[in-house]
């Protein structure tokens, strides 16, 4: 198990761009998988989580070449062996979606993390669709047997806020007789509504976002520039702002509907943070956070940051409460509970709570647990205090950011 050493103490400076958006990136793929002809995408993540993607389209029958995609229907077929995912539950969710539409058998697998999380949220809408799926504990957990079938629409209310449940089925009411209805309480990510609208897709959305509407269609390939991830932004924004001197600029960051809340958050909290033309985030150090609330309704666009704001958390002055949290609880590990043996604090019935200090107490070897969002975070915890803090682990951030460590070196040096 690899580890990397922090040295904290110095202020962060320079420009940088952080990887392709890992959002767009896995659903351009599928899209341009499915689209007729070849689709051209550039900026994809480099990370693992989409290069497992971009293998699965490959065992399905789409061709990718640098930058080419070129995949159709006609081309899709039963893949010859078992898919596996890696540690990308994006991936499982999402091309459930895509598979329940297409003729044949596909067997969708994944590391320990994926096969102990929740799958059922996904299987329950593709069954009620028509398509045959199984798995362990009677679907509700991976691997994952799909096999296609004629699939109907259905009108299918979220039970609980996931972009991913809400892109699988919307993927799969493309291959499905009448129309598709998905409604939300609490809008999340809008990555494959505005994709599928891209690439030509008999899509309406309507109450201010919360009902999208989609009929069997037959895509157009697309060209497309993936932005920057704001996720991966937020590390950064978040050291910057805490570390005294810092000054930060990430280009080219995406902060369409549901991506921009840290940003917002932060500001709430009185940090030093601009947004400039073409997605420029400008962070500074220096500013003194107070704490604040960041309510149920803001959670589903933010809980891949909510690690990375709980560190902002505890150096603000006052209490801060992420309420609506649940959902930590069943990422790539128990973030909830690591968040708070990282920063103290508590969890209780999806409510995250975070004292703020003076200084935070981050012990010399803190272990991500094989979660890379929180390696990523105990390295942001780890530059504001003095000395070396190893993270146990670290080889965990190659499933998003395998640059992070360049990155990080680069901006202590300038």
């Amino acid at each position: 198990m690899s580890r990397l050493v922090v040295t904290g103490g110095r202020p962060l400076r320079g420009r940088l761009r952080v990887p392709g958006d890992k959002s767009i990136s896995h659903r351009a793929l599928l899209l341009a998988a499915l689209a007729e002809g070849t689709s051209v995408v550039r900026g994809l993540s480099d990370g693992d989580d989409v290069a497992r993607t971009r293998s699965a389209i490959e065992a399905l029958g789409a061709t990718v070449e640098g930058e080419r995609v070129t995949g159709g229907r006609s081309r899709l077929h039963e893949a010859a062996d078992v898919i596996d995912v890696g540690n990308s539950g994006t991936t499982m969710r999402l091309l459930a979606g895509v598979v329940a539409g297409l003729d044949g058998l596909s067997v969708l697998t994944g590391d320990a993390s994926i096969r102990r999380r929740p799958m059922g949220r996904v299987v329950e809408p593709l069954r009620s669709m028509g398509a045959e799926v199984d798995g362990r504990d009677g679907g509700r957990l991976a691997p994952l047997a799909v096999r296609g079938r004629e699939l109907k629409g259905i009108d299918y209310e979220l039970p609980a806020p996931s972009a991913q449940v809400k892109g699988a089925v919307l993927l799969a009411g493309l291959a499905a007789a009448g129309e598709t209805v998905v409604r939300e309480r609490v809008r999340t990510r809008a990555h494959t509504e505005e994709m599928l609208a891209m690439a030509g897709a008999d899509l309406a959305v309507g109450d201010g976002g919360l009902t999208t509407r989609v009929r069997a269609s037959e895509l157009r390939p697309f060209e497309l520039d993936v932005p920057g991830d704001p996720s991966q932004a937020a590390f950064w924004v978040v050291a910057a702002c805490l570390a005294p001197g810092s000054d930060v600029v990430i280009e080219n960051v995406y902060l369409g509907p549901a991506r921009a809340g840290f940003l917002d958050v932060l500001r709430r909290m009185g940090a030093d943070v601009e947004v400039g033309p073409g997605g420029e985030v400008h962070a500074r150090g220096g500013a003194r956070l107070r704490a604040t609330t960041v309510e149920a309704h803001e959670v589903p666009g933010l809980v891949d940051e909510v690690p990375v704001l709980a560190v902002a958390a505890a150096l603000a002055e006052g209490v801060t409460r992420f309420e609506g949290a649940g959902e930590l609880r069943v990422k790539e590990s128990d973030r909830a509970g690591a968040i708070v043996s990282l920063l103290g604090g508590s969890y209780a019935d999806g409510v995250l709570t975070i004292e703020g200090r003076a200084a935070l107490d981050v012990p010399p070897l803190v272990p991500s647990g094989g979660d890379h969002r929180m390696a990523m975070t105990q390295a942001v915890a780890a530059l504001t205090v003095d000395g070396p803090t190893a993270i146990e682990g670290w080889d965990s951030v190659a499933t998003s950011y395998p640059g992070f460590e360049a990155d990080l070196e680069r901006l202590c040096r300038s």
